[in-house]
């Protein structure tokens, strides 16, 4: 099967849930992390595919994040470097908050980005 995306993550239940079924970038950084790896990718011709905020759980509240992108590699998108320069931005406005947050948290949040970026991977499969 010929994917047209790829899925950068921090998540490791994304990773568990996800490894051998669809192209996924693991990349064991903070938030901020990965919006700045995708950020790279992006100047390499990657487009996002999925908002990099998406979801309602702020920056700075949780520590993961997944984000589909291109699989291909094109011209510069100017359209995914505004979007995800300006979460970049938007990011560091807010402070860490999620130093000392106990495991049952954690997962929480692991769940709540892995439910998000199922269903976009879920509507690239399907087409809707």
């Amino acid at each position: 099967m010929h994917f047209h995306f790829i899925v950068v993550t921090n998540n490791p239940l994304v990773r568990e849930r996800f490894e051998g079924q669809v192209p996924l970038d693991y990349q064991p950084r903070t938030f901020a992390g990965i919006l700045e790896y995708v950020r790279d990718q992006i100047h390499k011709g990657h487009r996002l595919l999925s908002h990099p905020l998406s979801g309602s759980v702020k920056p700075g509240e949780t520590p993961y994040k997944s984000i589909m992108i291109s699989a291909e590699q094109g011209a510069l998108d100017t359209d995914s470097v505004i979007l995800i320069e300006d979460c970049i931005q938007h990011a560091k406005k807010f402070r860490d908050r999620i130093s000392g947050l106990s495991e049952r948290v954690l997962d929480d949040f692991q769940l709540v980005d892995c439910n998000l970026i199922t269903s976009a991977i879920e509507s690239a499969l399907t087409g809707h």
